[in-house]
Formats: C-alpha cells, structure tokens, sequence
C-alpha cells in the first residue's frame, strides 16, 4: 500500500490574505527565506539519497567540482565555512574515497583537494539533481515569467547586499 505524502499546507502570497499572516511572516523577506529553508531542505534529502552526502559534504563537492584542486583554505572560504568546520567533512570524504588531497607542488605547506573519479560522479549526480529540482520548481512558470523572476532575484539581491553593506558600517 502506497504512503501519501505529507502535504506542508503554508498560506498562499496573494495580499487578500496578507492580513490574516503575523506582519513579519507577511514580509517579502520572511517568504524568500520560507522558500529558501524548503528548497535547502529537500535538497540536502536528495543529495543525502542519491550521493551519500551531507549538507556540509554537499558543499565541498559542488565547489570542488568546478575548481579542482584547490586549497583547503580556499575551499574554505568558497563554502563560507572555516578550516577547522570543514576538516571533519573533508576527511570522511578522503575515507570514502570522494577526495584526493596532495601536498601542492609549489608550497610544500599548503594541501590541494580534487574530486576523485568516485567524487566527481557525486558531483554529477548533485548536479543532475539539482537541475531536475530547478525545472520542477519552475515548470508551472512561462519563460517571460521565469526571465522577470531572475531578474526581480538579481536586483534584490544587489539591494541586499548594500543593506549588508550599510549594517557593516554601523556596527
């Protein structure tokens, strides 16, 4: 006999209803990081499923596979995590044989990490993955309206990144 689905029933974004939400949970904001905590959440279950790997794993491969090989350091700030965050994640994909590390050749201090053959087909299988989800997320969308979206997305997005900014210098 087949499971149904658990259905997550949230409020729809139509202002007819804004008045029945709590004034923070009606923010354009508070939806963004809703949408953004649901799609993170299935993510880390599929790659969980079809890779093996953790949120913090997931991480390392995908930057690791577009720039292979790279420090340990600098890996580090790609995933915007420290060193010392990203050891234990390191090492268990080294164990399980997803990552190579090498002294780098020309400082002898410093570790490189790459994807093995086995990590870059993780890689893959997240990307695939990842695409997959993309185009169910936009499927009921027009591509004018998937076009405007982006575009509403990138403009928001440097407006943040002022308030960020802004925040910064107030501190």
């Amino acid at each position: 006999m087949g499971r149904k689905p658990k259905q997550t029933v949230l409020p729809q974004g139509r202002p007819e209803h804004d008045e029945e939400l709590a004034p923070i949970t009606a923010m354009m904001s508070s939806r963004v990081m809703v949408l953004a905590n649901l799609l993170k959440r299935g993510a880390m279950l599929r790659y969980k499923r079809v890779a093996g790997l953790s949120s913090v794993e997931y991480g390392l491969v995908a930057n690791l596979g577009r720039h292979p090989p790279m420090s340990v350091v600098r890996l580090a700030e790609a995933v915007g995590l420290d060193k010392g965050q990203i050891s234990r994640a390191l090492a268990e994909l080294v164990a399980r044989k997803l990552v190579a590390k090498a002294v780098n050749p020309r400082d002898n201090r410093e570790t490189l990490v790459s994807l093995t053959k086995a990590g870059l087909a993780a890689h893959d299988a997240v990307v695939a993955g990842g695409q997959e989800r993309n185009k169910r997320l936009l499927a009921d969308l027009s591509e004018a309206e998937v076009a405007m979206l982006l575009g509403h997305i990138d403009r928001l997005t440097e407006t943040a990144v002022q308030m960020l900014d802004d925040e910064k210098d107030l501190s």
